[in-house]
């Protein structure tokens, strides 16, 4: 019999690493199962011990060293790097002293939602993949469940954003820091996010030529920055880096222009430019369009949190735009409306890893707490005063760099691919919803064109697939509804499931 874990964590970012610390050293016994080498999610992603480098982690975060050293050798924690979780399932009280690895059986795909009302289930079972190890993969129970699993690189469709060679902010810095690959010699960035600043930096460090830097927003106003001064105190160091980053990129000579948008990616077979326009504080279009020569062109307007394990246990959410789309809703103590489950740091709001981990902390305490470890008075403060400090920073950047999504689903043209897994154009959505006035969800859409089916589920066309509904009807996004999640909630070898075995009935009704 597999024993069963008092919790387990879905992702080794700030959130994960710093949720399973404090609930270790409050005597609980922890899984983190992760899809990296190494903990420290995207934020910290450091070489390979194999490159022979130092580990060097952003100057900004002073702390990020200690949580993941003591994280990472704690004996109550049990790491599952190079892990996907594809699913979780609630189990039945009489069968959670079953062997944890007994399989999910035929009915893998139910159960979403299952111990929402009333108590928490009696465990969970957390199905796992190892590409690399497909003997690895299976079932692990666990008591509770927290959902750390980050966010990814809001997806912005315009005309030639398939053609190779354009990328998301995140993934070219993942090239960086985890391979030193640089992706292309010749590049424009464009978009709305701080973190395009400090990946211009870091693709001048690596050799590359940063031909612009095109900002859709405008110069903050006076307002704007006296506005944001709540944000300066504990956070010092972070702007300090950020402001280096531009320092940087001025003194090479590399042009950063506010007020611009991409319309257009240039290329037979792969990127050869890309047409940036000016534009107004709403960020629509005002001017004509110039030619900026590249051989790769990096969009970086924001993230959206990874939900899909939440949404797939049937976890409420809520739309809110600037914290990064569906957020999972929780209470103080981070448990979501599916009793037993919680969720800290990107799924709850993106808000960055000072905040994401405070939200873990807290939420490594109250898991504790929950089950019956005393858990000290001044741990639990301690962690609420760094979510309010870590708020302050984060509600200012939230509300300076919100995307304005309305502007870019206007980039997208009717011949623009909004789902690239299945190749469906903006013009076959709107063309639907014209002929079909009652149609008035994203799922109706995803039902009747496939947008949303392929192998991302939806991950890079749900807003846009969202945003044009909400257009079409005259509602607000949240109003348009969001995909349903199913197991796998990403894509794994058909050896995974077979690893789960034939358990008859192991879900919750």
């Amino acid at each position: 019999m597999t024993a069963t874990h008092d919790l387990v964590v879905v992702g080794a970012g700030p959130a994960g690493a710093a949720a399973a610390l404090a609930a270790a050293e409050a005597g609980l016994d922890v899984l983190v199962a992760d899809e990296q080498r190494a903990p420290g999610g995207q934020i910290f992603r450091t070489t390979p011990p194999e490159f022979g480098a130092r580990r060097k982690l952003p100057t900004g975060y002073p702390w990020a060293g200690e949580l993941l050293d003591r994280a990472r050798s704690h004996p109550g924690i049990t790491w599952r790097h190079g892990t996907t979780v594809f699913g979780i399932l609630p189990v039945r009280a009489e069968a959670a002293d079953a062997p944890a690895g007994a399989g999910a059986g035929a009915g893998a795909g139910a159960g979403a939602g299952a111990g929402a009302a009333g108590s928490a289930p009696a465990a969970f079972d957390v199905l796992t993949s190892d590409a690399a190890e497909p003997a690895g993969a299976g079932r692990v129970r666990a008591r509770r469940v927290l959902v750390a699993a980050g966010a990814y690189d809001m997806p912005v469709a315009i005309p030639g954003w398939t053609l190779p060679g354009v990328m998301m902010a995140g993934a070219v810095q993942g090239f960086l820091k985890s391979q030193r690959l640089r992706v292309a010699d010749r590049i424009v960035l464009a978009g709305s996010h701080p973190l395009l600043l400090i990946v211009a930096d870091q693709l001048l460090a690596a050799g590359a030529r940063v031909e612009e830097v095109a900002i859709a927003r405008g110069i903050p106003s006076p307002v704007e920055l006296l506005r944001a001064l709540p944000a300066v105190p504990g956070h010092v160091r972070l702007l300090a880096e950020l402001a280096g980053c531009v320092l940087r990129l001025l003194k090479a000579g590399v042009r950063i222009s506010t007020g611009t948008v991409p319309t257009e990616v240039l290329g037979d077979g792969r990127v050869t430019g890309v047409r940036l326009a000016p534009a107004d504080r709403g960020w629509r279009q005002t001017g004509p369009a110039r030619t900026v020569d590249a051989d790769a062109l990096v969009l970086g307007y924001g993230f959206h949190p990874s939900t899909e394990l939440a949404r797939q246990l049937g976890c409420a959410l809520d739309w809110d735009s600037a914290q990064g789309g569906w957020i999972v809703r929780h209470d103080e103590r981070l448990e979501t409306t599916v009793p037993g489950v919680h969720v800290a740091g990107e799924p709850s709001g993106v808000a960055g890893a000072e905040q994401s981990r405070a939200e873990g902390e807290l939420a490594g305490l109250r898991i504790a707490e929950a089950l019956g470890r005393t858990v000290p008075e001044r741990a639990l403060a301690r962690a609420q005063r760094r979510i309010r400090s870590a708020a302050r920073f984060s509600t200012v950047v939230q509300r300076m760099f919100a995307p304005r999504r309305e502007a870019l689903l206007e980039l997208a043209t009717p011949a623009t691919e909004i789902c690239r897994c299945e190749t469906v154009t903006r013009g076959t959505i709107d063309g639907f919803l014209a002929e079909n006035p009652f149609a008035g969800t994203a799922d109706a859409v995803k039902l009747a064109c496939r947008s949303g089916m392929g192998p991302c589920q939806g991950r890079y066309c749900e807003s846009a697939v969202a945003g044009l509904v909400a257009k079409a009807r005259g509602t607000g996004v949240g109003q348009a509804g969001r995909f349903a999640a199913h197991i796998p909630v990403k894509p794994v070898p058909l050896q995974a499931y077979a690893a789960l075995g034939d358990d008859p009935d192991p879900l919750v009704p």
